[in-house]
Formats: C-alpha cells, sequence, structure tokens
C-alpha cells in the first residue's frame, strides 16, 4: 500500500520520511508549508485541521502528529525492527522516549520559536523564548542521561526512537541562544551515527550540506 506524506522542509514530516525509508514502503510526498500564513493542501487540512505537518494518509483514512505516526509505521512493518514488539522488555523505553519527545522537548521548542503560543501579550512572549531555551537544556540532559553509556537510546539496539532523536537535534539553532549538541555528548554521539544511514543521507541532504 502506498502512503502520502504532507511534507515540508525543517519540519517533523522530515522524521516520517525517514521512517518510510528504513521500513521500504512506498510513498508520495505532497508538498506543504510550515508557513502557518501560507495556504496548505486542503486534503492535509480535512486530517489536520490546525494546519501542521506531517499528516499522513493510506487508504481512505489518515493520521497526524510525527511521534504517533512513528509507532503506528513501525507497529504497521515489524519486518524492519524499528520498534520493539509489545513482549519485549524494551518497548517501555521505545514509548517513554518517544513520547518524552513528542510531548517535552518539542513543547521546549515551541516555547522558543512560537511565544505567541505560550503568552498573554508580545511583551511577554521574550520571556517565553527565554523559558523554552532553558526548558531546552533541561529536556535534552534528561535524554543525555538516560542515554548513558548505550550504542542507541535502546542500548544495543537502533530503533526509530534514533531517528526521532536526530531529526530534533537538527532544529537546535545556537544563534538563538538555544545548546549545542555538544553540551550532550551522548546525544550528540547518536545523532552522528543516525547522520550515517543512506535514509538520512537522502532525505537531510539539503541540511547535511549546509551543516557539517
Amino acid at each position: 500500500m502506498e502512503y502520502k506524506l504532507f511534507y515540508a522542509l525543517g519540519s517533523a514530516a522530515q522524521g516520517v520520511r525517514v521512517i518510510l525509508e528504513e521500513i521500504g514502503a512506498p510513498y508520495e510526498l505532497v508538498q506543504s508549508t510550515i508557513d502557518m500564513s501560507k495556504p496548505r493542501p486542503p486534503a492535509q487540512l480535512a486530517i489536520n485541521p490546525n494546519g501542521w505537518v506531517p499528516v499522513l494518509l493510506w487508504g481512505d483514512t489518515g493520521m497526524y502528529e510525527c511521534a504517533a505516526i512513528t509507532m503506528f509505521l513501525c507497529d504497521r512493518h515489524p519486518a524492519a525492527g524499528l520498534a520493539p514488539r509489545f513482549d519485549e522488555p524494551e518497548r517501555g523505553r521505545y514509548l517513554q522516549t518517544l513520547v518524552y519527545f513528542s510531548n517535552s522537548v518539542q513543547n521546549a521548542f515551541q516555547l522558543n520559536y512560537y511565544p505567541d503560543r505560550f503568552a498573554n501579550t508580545p511583551a511577554d512572549e521574550p520571556s517565553a523564548q527565554r523559558r523554552g531555551i532553558r526548558r531546552l537544556r533541561e529536556t535534552w540532559k534528561v535524554i543525555d542521561d538516560q542515554i548513558g553509556d548505550g550504542e542507541w537510546i535502546l542500548g544495543e539496539r537502533f530503533s526509530a526512537a534514533d531517528v526521532y532523536l536526530f531529526m530534533l537535534t537538527t532544529w537546535l539553532n545556537t544563534s538563538r541562544g538555544q545548546p549545542s549538541t555538544d553540551e550532550f555528548p551522548n546525544v550528540k554521539r547518536i545523532a552522528e551515527a543516525v547522520m550515517r544511514r543512506p535514509s538520512v543521507q537522502l532525505v537531510y541532504a539539503e541540511w547535511i550540506a549546509a551543516n557539517t
């Protein structure tokens, strides 16, 4: 079955595209945008009226939210080995980490990049941005400590959680006062390993060329 992925560079849709490449499923990219002032495809808005990407369609249905799509695809295509099975001991850490990425790390990015969503007035927005920077350091430190000496987030086993980690590191921007991965050596080590994968080299070719 072919998937359709509503897609924009610099968005979480890139992480979903890496997962699609890893599982080897056929897919079509439907160009969208992260600029909320610009029109987005009606089929995207029909699934996600918030207007955000990624949105994944298959058959007559679809879904949004990057972490949810990641879990869905990995469970639907178990042969790719990107997620522990329901009865494997690593399953808890895998789910925990994806939800933490989505609810905590991404929320910290939103505080810094979209302070108007968290502030009552424009005058309050700089405070939200500063809190976002502090929260990024807090949340990435949690992940760095969790990884410890493990080769991957789940220890010796590569998973979709490592792809998600890499995706989030590409959003870090030190020019905004955000931390560098240099502050989190375990995160940096995994991000660099993920970046060498052919799927990531394909999907993130422009970002890699500009940042390495």
